[in-house]
């Protein structure tokens, strides 16, 4: 069986390496079972830091497609045709795709189109607004798959309502959290804790990506103004690249007290260890959200949705939207230790991948 396993962007990396490291397990009594690992991008994406793969203990791809574009519709039709090519010379027996992306949604259709069975890892997710470009690459991909792997009950029960066959939904867990409990006892000390003099639990991260967020800058400012004010004392610490630095760093220069701190962005074991030994964290990533309930670590989303609810049903997340009001209230309860009680999902359990790996080969 020829597995072929699409990566879109990075944090796809995470979510598949358990599923390289299960196949590679199965191997040993199977070797007619292989995989091949596509990624869309380039080999020099620099997101993609040097050490990643070795954080991973995985393989870096093997076939790059070459497609970088800001534009999503560009992507999805670059992508369509790259893989497509791949697909043609390449025998493959079933394609894995994950999330949400534009590049996802592209080589979902091209695999369908050449007849191939397709799987959608963390499939049933839904914010529920058909306005973002992700909730209808999510419904493509979906009404698409033959096998939809889903963390838990809430996106088994939404593939359903929305006509998937039972036959085709799969609840195997959290993929994630297969990689968190791989990498637990590996977590490294970043550098940059001692060079700024963060103690464990004594600090608060904060992470931004999301364009909405950064482009209202007035809104951004508020709610930078009260994470500051609120946390008093308490450092608060930002790994952040490209126009999210650049907007809290001008922000920082308009502040009458100390900012945030800005840091160079981690490496995958550098950013584990840094935000599981957190007092908290403040957050615009559902990826960074999970970690965060896995972990114990109480968390704040600045949005008004999440696609993983179990976060905040049975874990540490709270959201917010984007209210600086809300979020000021927040992050005085954090700093005040009066977090909510908190657990770990059902089947958050780091066996996953090999669930999956088990249906794949029947």
């Amino acid at each position: 069986m020829n597995i072929c396993i699409v990566a879109g962007a990075r944090p796809n990396f995470v979510k598949v390496a358990p599923i390289i490291r299960a196949v590679e397990r199965v191997r040993q009594t199977r070797p007619d079972v292989g995989y091949t690992l596509v990624y869309a991008g380039k080999a020099d994406d620099p997101s993609l830091e040097a050490s990643l793969f070795d954080d991973l203990q995985i393989q870096p791809p093997s076939v790059y497609l070459n497609v970088d574009s800001a534009s999503l519709n560009e992507i999805t039709g670059r992508v369509m045709g790259e893989f497509e090519q791949y697909l043609l010379h390449h025998p493959t027996d079933v394609v894995i795709v994950v999330d949400d992306l534009a590049s996802t949604m592209a080589a979902a259709i091209v695999t369908k189109k050449q007849g191939i069975r397709l799987a959608h890892l963390v499939a049933g997710t839904r914010s529920f607004d058909i306005r973002m470009p992700k909730e209808i690459n999510r419904l493509v991909i979906d009404g698409l798959s033959d096998l939809l792997f889903t963390a838990g009950d809430g996106a088994s029960n939404i593939a359903s309502r929305e006509g998937a066959n039972l036959s085709k939904i799969y609840k195997v867990g959290n993929i994630l959290m297969d990689s968190l409990r791989f990498n637990h006892n590996r977590w490294t000390r970043p550098d940059c804790m001692e060079q700024l003099g963060l103690n464990d639990r004594q600090y608060i991260v904060f992470t931004l990506n999301r364009k909405a967020l950064i482009a209202d800058k007035a809104n951004l400012q508020a709610m930078v103004q009260t994470m500051v004010d609120q946390a008093g004392d308490v450092p608060i610490v930002a790994p952040l690249r490209g126009m999210a630095a650049q907007v809290v760093g001008e922000i920082n220069q308009q502040l009458p007290q100390r900012g945030i701190t800005i840091i160079q962005p981690l490496g995958y074991l550098d950013f584990g260890y840094l935000t599981a030994h957190a007092l908290g964290v403040v957050t615009d990533s559902g990826n960074v959200a999970e970690e965060a309930t896995f972990n114990s670590v109480p968390c704040i989303t600045l949005n008004s949705y999440t696609e993983h609810i179990e976060t905040v049903s049975v874990g540490s997340n709270v959201l917010v939207g984007e209210d600086p009001q809300l979020l000021g209230e927040h992050i005085a309860r954090m700093v005040a230790h009066e977090w909510k009680n908190c657990g770990i999902p059902d089947r958050w359990d780091g066996r996953a991948a090999e669930r999956i790996v088990q249906i794949l080969i029947g």
